[in-house]
């Protein structure tokens, strides 16, 4: 029997009459400075539920971290500071700035920068600072913006994977100078294809918007270095459509969330190492519900049903992000700065994540818990 998959797109009727409505109309994309009518409402709609001045809509949430950095470093060069345990785009869009990523460790509780490591990591060349809210769980905010402000580094967040998550009543993407989110199907809510970046500077959403327009303001006027990366009108509507439901979404997974960790609380038996536990006033989405474990591979693969030979054992949509952190992908190894990883390298040997998205039953819960208990 299949159980939910670790994420999946919840989309309906209004999706679907939103984006007909577009293809209707014909106008699909737009080349204006602010956007065409469903981007400019997408963005008001986004900065909004976030807390923020201004919000501008790009094609993916790479693409977001990337415009971000071209408008914080318009000169190539220098070094960012960046987490390996996240997925790899984080430092793909470093080194597609003119940087370099240089990889900073992360804290076994909740797997965001630590920020110990991240002021020893500093050095003249630092231009920019990027913490991960890695599976909707808030970096610490707290002591990163002591360090930013002690060295005068600027930050950039990645919030791919943590729209709406919350620290002390503030959404992430909003404590420092700009924040990037993803709509990519997986998150939780999609474009299709799409990320937004926050920021309350009128300078840095000026420069954005020329930036993901080919630095364009005024017809082919390229006043700045930009390139393609606008949002289609089709994926603005159904995103403006998904932020209105998104609230609804947020509580079936943090009911989901907690009664796994109700159901798991009873099941520990050495198995699992660490189970999730947001820190006092930290709010989290619960993008993914993510525990450390013992003998991770064998228990992906009994809850996968893979080591059952029988024809209705119940296969449960677990995954292992990341069990390869960037610093060892072939690319970026040996070739960019990797030393003091210790936590990263033991979370990529540990970390499993269970679905608790919305299509998640109880009764799917009960059943993944009951795996893990049941689990050789």
């Amino acid at each position: 029997m299949g159980l939910a998959a670790i994420n999946t797109p919840i989309l309906g009727r209004e999706e679907v009459a939103a984006a007909n409505s577009v293809i209707r109309s014909g106008a699909l994309t737009s080349a204006a400075n602010g956007g065409g009518r469903h981007v400019r409402e997408f963005e008001a709609a986004a900065s909004s539920f976030v807390g923020s001045k201004y919000a501008v809509a790009v094609n993916s949430g790479t693409a977001a971290l990337q415009a971000s950095l071209h408008a914080l470093m318009p000169e190539p060069g220098g070094e960012v500071l960046v987490p390996s345990f996240t997925f790899v785009g984080t430092a793909n869009a470093v080194v597609a700035a003119g940087a370099k990523p240089v990889f900073v460790d992360i804290l076994k509780d909740n797997y965001t920068m630590d920020p110990a490591d991240l002021e020893q990591k500093i050095t003249d060349n630092t231009r920019a600072i990027i913490p991960v809210h890695l599976y909707g769980h808030v970096a610490y905010v707290d002591e990163i913006t002591e360090i930013s402000k002690k060295y005068s580094v600027p930050v950039i967040e990645d919030a791919a994977q943590s729209l709406g998550s919350t620290y002390k009543g503030k959404h992430t993407g909003t404590f420092f100078e700009m924040g990037c989110f993803s709509m990519y199907p997986g998150k939780v809510m999609t474009a299709g294809e799409g990320g937004f970046i926050v920021t309350n500077s009128k300078k840095h959403r000026d420069r954005l918007t020329m930036i993901r327009n080919h630095g364009m303001v005024r017809g082919y006027d390229t006043r700045v270095l930009g390139m393609n990366l606008r949002l289609p009108e089709i994926s603005a509507a159904i995103a403006t459509v998904q932020l209105g439901r998104l609230p609804g979404f947020l509580r079936l997974r943090q009911r989901n969330a907690k009664l796994l960790s109700e159901m798991l609380a009873g099941v520990r038996n050495g198995r699992i190492i660490s189970a999730p536990r947001p820190r006092k006033e930290e709010n989290v989405n619960w993008y993914l519900y993510t525990v450390a474990v013992k003998r991770r591979n064998a228990l992906l693969k009994h809850l996968r049903g893979s080591d059952s030979n029988s024809a209705s054992a119940t296969t449960i949509g677990a995954a292992a992000y990341y069990s390869t952190p960037v610093h060892k992908t072939p690319f970026y190894r040996g070739a960019h700065t990797a030393r003091g990883l210790g936590n990263t390298d033991w979370a990529a040997a540990r970390v499993l994540s269970l679905p608790v998205h919305p299509k998640v039953t109880t009764k799917e819960i009960r059943l993944m818990a009951d795996a893990v208990r049941d689990a050789p």
